[in-house]
């Protein structure tokens, strides 16, 4: 039964069989801050990581061990030193930025493996994690 006296009710919830095909498949395409950084602590994180806002935003802070490739210069030539199979794993400044998600699109164009971390730089910073600002802009 539908109860519409709030917008939470306004709309039933999915069965579980739905539920469980619907955030399994977000899976595949995000990740979180939290696992990010898991990952580049344990030495061999199995993905590039990407950050593809300015380069002067980069040179101002970034997650550590991030590559800067903003999107205009996302093309086959760029990541051709990467074997086909690698997955990248694209950030931008936060919830507000869909940057990530444009880079994202670039990136499967090209038919390159690909997730978003979600939450960007707000969400890394959110959760505690340290910033840097060495590295190389690419």
């Amino acid at each position: 039964m539908t109860n519409s006296s709030n917008a939470v009710l306004a709309v039933s919830a999915a069965d579980s069989q739905a539920a469980i095909a619907h955030f399994s498949s977000s899976f595949r395409f995000e990740t979180d801050c939290w696992d990010v950084h898991d990952a580049l602590t344990s030495g061999q994180p199995g993905f590039v990581l990407l950050d593809v806002r300015s380069p002067a935003m980069y040179q101002a802070a970034h997650v550590p061990g991030a590559i800067n490739l903003v999107r205009g210069k996302i093309v086959a030539s760029r990541l051709a030193e990467y074997p086909a199979h690698t997955l990248f794993v694209t950030y931008c400044a936060g919830p507000h930025c869909n940057g990530a998600g444009k880079a994202a699109l670039a990136l499967a164009k090209l038919g390159r493996p690909v997730k978003i971390m979600i939450g960007g730089v707000t969400g890394w910073l959110d959760e505690g994690f340290a910033l840097t600002t060495a590295g190389a802009v690419g």
